[in-house]
């Protein structure tokens, strides 16, 4: 019997966008202060998780056909891929290469490698953590 419960479902929606943009900004807040890819990443994981408590784990599996093993491969590979560049160009395994852009409309950024590492990390995070509840809630 599947419960329909229509306020827990709309708060969900609300709640999700609003943990969603809180992931975003750790994630990029993370170069200066305290956050980062783990941080972001995890916060994005729990409001996947949130979707699946609300909705059951088959509604969003077919809305969001990822396989959370290979985002956790790719988030790992794209981390190590980060460190291997830098041996490419010569410098020290991890170095940071940053440089400043002057992109229209947002003026001048900084743009670096480790907000390409950072966002392995994330994808890392949230592909073994949803792996893990998933598998736990197959064991019911």
């Amino acid at each position: 019997m599947k419960i329909n419960n229509v306020i827990l479902r709309t708060v969900a929606k609300l709640v999700f966008f609003i943990i969603l943009t809180l992931a975003v900004y750790l994630f990029f807040a993370g170069h200066n202060s305290p956050g980062g890819g783990f941080s972001g990443g995890l916060v994005l994981a729990s409001a996947l998780v949130l979707l699946f408590i609300v909705y059951d784990i088959e509604t969003i599996q077919k809305g969001l056909p990822i396989d959370f093993k290979l985002v956790a491969a790719f988030g790992a590979f794209l981390s190590v891929g980060t460190g291997f560049g830098a041996l490419v160009f010569g410098a020290n395994f991890l170095t940071q290469a940053f440089d400043y852009f002057d992109i229209p409309f947002f003026g001048e950024i900084e743009l670096t490698t480790v907000t390409i590492f950072e966002a392995g990390v994330a994808l890392a995070v949230v592909g073994v953590v949803v792996t893990i509840l998933l598998s736990i809630s197959e064991d019911e």
